[in-house]
């Protein structure tokens, strides 16, 4: 080391590191305070979670919501919101194409984490993801007032236009894997109000509260298996109005189309009085701008 390495190398190789090179010293620039987003990039736009009029927010009950997945045991990040290629004919490819994206520079789900336009609608697309609420794998699931199958982000906006809160039913260990935030985020796009687990990823759980999306977790031996729950049911999330305390028994009914009535309790997986905070406020995002707002 002593005979080869020297100072001298990391000067010639840092003292210009800022200048770049001919194309970076290209590139149009904005000397302006705040960014200026480009409508045109198809990877990067402003972020949907702050975008909406700050408003009071009070969590509550979730009244008559639908089953946008049921899933089974070991349902990884990775499953939730893959990162690789984007298939040309999933819904993010076909938005790229209307944005006149060539197939060939699609690129991966993970490149363009920076626009959620494409990441929401990869979100429960992974191509082996197995909804029982249908036959397929893949990002499709079941509209269920009309019965008609469809993707999952379709779906999802047809129920968010509705006003109907969605929820899913999954096996255990819920989340398992790396810990992606854009998982929850994703999720949390799809109107998703609440997920009713065996267990859950200690870190996904997580990052599902700070995304105001309710943790539930069966009791002890019970699932949606035991309970003869098949997803076409509509569910109501009962004491969930303040004030919260971690780790609370909640009740949950689901009817039946033929007006039958299951009743069971669940664990509320806010573990903590901050995770009991940031859920009240509607997650991090919310509470970042309730600190803006106070200063």
């Amino acid at each position: 080391m002593d005979s080869t390495i020297s100072s001298d190398l990391y000067r010639e190789a840092y003292e210009n590191v800022f200048e770049g090179d001919e194309k970076w010293q290209g590139l149009a620039y904005d000397d302006h305070p705040i960014f200026r987003w480009d409508d045109r990039s198809t990877y990067f736009k402003a972020s949907p979670f702050f975008k909406a009029e700050i408003k009071e927010y009070k969590p509550g009950d979730i009244h008559q919501a639908r089953v946008l997945l049921m899933l089974g045991d070991s349902v990884t990040t990775d499953h939730i919101s893959p990162v690789g290629n984007i298939p040309y004919e999933s819904t993010a490819g076909q938005y790229l194409i209307e944005q006149d994206v060539e197939p060939a520079n699609f690129n991966s789900y993970g490149s363009r984490r920076g626009n959620h336009e494409v990441l929401v609608r990869g979100t429960f697309a992974h191509p082996r993801l197995k909804n029982k609420l249908v036959e397929k794998t893949g990002g499709t699931t079941l509209y269920v007032p009309s019965g008609e199958e469809m993707d999952v982000y379709s779906a999802s906006m047809v129920y968010q236009q509705e006003n109907t809160p969605l929820i899913i039913l999954a096996g255990k260990d819920y989340g398992m894997g790396s810990a992606r935030d854009w998982a929850a985020k994703g999720t949390s796009l799809l109107g998703v109000k609440a997920v009713i687990a065996e267990s859950f990823e200690r870190i996904h759980r997580s990052n599902l509260v700070m995304m105001g999306i309710v943790p539930l977790q069966f009791l002890p031996g019970e699932s949606y298996e035991s309970m003869n729950l098949d997803g076409l049911e509509t569910y109501s999330i009962m004491g969930l109005n303040e004030p919260l305390s971690p780790i609370q028994k909640v009740g949950v009914e689901a009817i039946k189309p033929d007006g039958s009535r299951t009743l069971f309790q669940t664990v509320l997986r806010l573990d903590t009085r901050m995770e009991i905070e940031l859920y009240s406020k509607k997650g991090v995002f919310q509470s970042i701008l309730d600190q803006w707002v106070e200063r």
